[in-house]
């Protein structure tokens, strides 16, 4: 089973503000026609996705559903889901080895890893075999980081970086 991350963050390393506000990545300066940056190419190689609980709570935040793939939700809580995605959402709980092995279980081969929590979760059980990490050319000073910085050093090589005509540059990189 293959896990792999698709995200974007600021130039100094933060996914989201300390609120958890993502207005930041919605600069109609960053829109490129006809560019989605890869994120279609991702989805079409994932089968499954895993997000944190706040992280699904801001997608639904966002109005309507985006996803056609299934989406687990990695929490300790109750769902409360609206008719329209019970069949689409799925609340599942444990540590990111037991998540995968029940999926794997399921017949599901890669995950599409979401949240800063949930990320941070596999990263430390070594359990993330790709990123792929959009650096947006904007410095928010403080929030939510992708990485926490304090944890111990760890090598990632290195794939591929991809720039793009609005100042993104997206890392794909392969732990060592």
């Amino acid at each position: 089973m293959k896990a792999s991350v698709y995200i974007a963050t600021s130039l100094d390393g933060y996914i989201a503000r300390r609120n958890g506000d993502i207005d930041w990545l919605h600069n109609p300066e960053y829109t490129l026609e006809g560019e989605d940056f890869g994120y279609s190419a991702f989805m079409d190689s994932v089968d499954v996705i895993v997000m944190g609980r706040n992280t699904f709570d801001k997608v639904l935040s966002f109005g309507g559903w985006h996803y056609s793939k299934p989406v687990y939700v990695l929490t300790s809580r109750e769902l409360d889901l609206p008719d329209s995605l019970k069949s689409k959402v799925f609340r599942i709980s444990g540590s990111p080895l037991k998540v995968m092995d029940e999926l794997n279980s399921m017949g599901f081969s890669h995950i599409y890893v979401d949240g800063g929590i949930t990320i941070q979760a596999f990263k430390k059980a070594r359990l993330i075999d790709r990123f792929i990490i959009t650096r947006i050319p904007k410095m928010l000073y403080e929030g939510i980081p992708l990485f926490d910085p304090s944890k111990p050093d760890w090598d990632l090589n290195i794939h591929s970086v991809k720039e793009f005509d609005n100042g993104f540059v997206q890392l794909t990189c392969h732990p060592i």
